[in-house]
């Protein structure tokens, strides 16, 4: 948004201990900590601004794509930044039944950009053993793991890229939240012997996708400063063991699970570990930057899990960069903003994503589309309003109005224009997507009350694209498969 409708930044370090912990940690090796960038936005900042604008001025070491994009990958290359490319799991099943599949695959997404682009791992699916999936994935992930680390073989590029499996912390199950009860859910058994053979045999870590707000939220018992790594005079003690945050706790029950699967030495990658900023009670900027801030210093000292003293994992994703207004909200509408920065690019709260101390920098040069606003005309007939408030928050986002958000208190019928304000932003301002049966008026004053604001939508012309490259492949890979099945 406009430099002059940014939320106010939270102090740069909230509180002495922290301060203190600034002091004495230095800032996290390259080598240890990347971010997440996901395209699913309605709106997505063109890549090369976001390589060009965000990254490299902030000295971001590594970055993981969630899906392979000819936009981001372009931008990437010549830079230096070290990259992971994902491949989503609606392409699992053909990866998995057609080597010529993999192959084409590799040849469009990696080859190509193999002399430029730093690449360092595949991942291959979206955390398929998610619980919420089902068996959907299962029998396809490590045959489509396999098949694409053939097509690295084939293209001379397996000493340089390892194939990678994400895999969700429901993956394991433990029910006291004690490491050492941990194990792998019985469901996933036989996938996950076969999997940990594959990375074992290939040399490759062991991927989890952290979710510790999904964790705070279904562990009441639990306090917020055990997600947060403040000092606590309880910690939670597990037989000799003793763990006072989440991250270690999460850390040491996969430990546990790999070790009663047979691989106890196997390394780990944090894929995933962030923390919301709306759509949530306790999702705010303030409590994110404390959750980023104890993260970073914690993995900055180097000192390991009970289990693994001194041995960290080998690297760690923040997630994420940007805000993505079109993401899946099964988990909570809160999904929608991990962001450390705005879907616009500018940050939301100070995180060490690379540039040290330093304040981050935000995206320079946004193209914003016209000051105008949709809201509700107060002077027509209301009484019908709920239709099309309804209609607005279906296929706009309406997550800031949760409990909880920054815009919760707004009331009615503030919530209608910001409902309808988002559903004109999201179609590019056009003047039919302020009708609303009559109710809408299109407004030139900005509507944002204290820390609810009213979004601004930025022009897509030069990122459509990245949306739309992805789209086309996808559907040229599906195509391909269904002839040579």
């Amino acid at each position: 948004m406009p430099s002059n409708r940014r939320r106010p930044l939270p102090p740069f370090v909230p509180g002495l201990p922290l301060l203190l912990l600034l002091a004495v940690a230095p800032p996290p090796a390259a080598s240890a900590v990347g971010v997440n960038w996901g395209f699913v936005s309605s709106h997505p900042l063109p890549a090369a601004l976001v390589v060009r604008g965000l990254l490299l001025p902030n000295s971001v070491p590594r970055v993981r794509l969630a899906a392979a994009s000819s936009d981001a990958l372009s931008a990437l290359a010549g830079t230096g930044v070290t990259v992971t490319v994902g491949v989503p799991d609606a392409l699992l099943r053909p990866l998995a039944s057609s080597t010529k599949a993999a192959a084409a695959w590799v040849h469009d997404n990696i080859t190509r950009y193999a002399s430029s682009v730093r690449f360092e791992y595949i991942a291959v699916g979206e955390e398929p053993f998610l619980l919420s999936h089902g068996e959907h994935f299962q029998s396809f992930v490590v045959p489509a793991a396999a098949n694409i680390k053939k097509a690295l073989t084939a293209a001379k590029l397996s000493s340089k890229i390892k194939v990678v499996v994400p895999c969700s912390a429901d993956t394991y199950q433990n029910a006291s939240m004690l490491p050492s009860k941990a194990s792998f859910r019985p469901d996933v058994n036989k996938t996950m012997a076969e999997l940990l053979s594959f990375l074992t045999n290939n040399s490759s870590p062991f991927m989890v996708e952290l979710n510790p707000f999904l964790s705070f939220q279904q562990h009441k018992n639990l306090s917020l400063d055990y997600y947060l790594f403040q000092l606590m005079s309880h910690p939670v003690k597990d037989g000799q063991n003793k763990y006072d945050n989440y991250f270690d706790a999460s850390i040491d029950s996969l430990v546990t699970a790999l070790t009663k699967a047979g691989f106890s030495d196997m390394d780990i990658i944090v894929g995933r570990a962030g923390w919301p900023t709306d759509g949530a009670v306790n999702a705010t900027p303030a409590i994110a930057q404390s959750f980023m801030t104890g993260l970073v210093n914690h993995l900055a000292k180097k000192s390991g899990t009970p289990l693994r003293p001194k041995v960290p994992p080998i690297e760690t994703y923040l997630f994420s960069l940007l805000d993505e207004d079109q993401r899946n909200t099964a988990s909570g509408g809160y999904e929608r903003h991990h962001g450390i920065f705005t879907f616009d690019g500018q940050a939301k709260y100070y995180a060490n994503i690379g540039q040290g101390p330093k304040s981050l920098n935000n995206a320079p040069e946004v193209d914003y589309l016209p000051s105008k606003w949709c809201v509700i005309d107060n002077n027509k007939d209301l009484s019908n309003v709920s239709s099309s408030l309804s209609a607005a928050c279906s296929s706009g986002d309406c997550t800031a109005l949760l409990p909880g958000g920054s815009c919760s208190g707004l009331g009615w019928p503030g919530n209608v224009s910001y409902a309808f304000n988002n559903y004109y932003q999201q179609h590019d301002q056009s003047e039919d997507s302020c009708n609303f049966n009559g109710l809408g008026l299109i407004t030139n004053v900005d509507p944002s009350v204290d820390n609810c604001l009213f979004p601004l939508a930025i022009r897509t012309s030069a990122a459509a694209s990245l949306h739309l490259t992805s789209a086309m492949l996808r559907l040229l890979v599906l195509w391909f498969c269904i002839f040579c099945l």
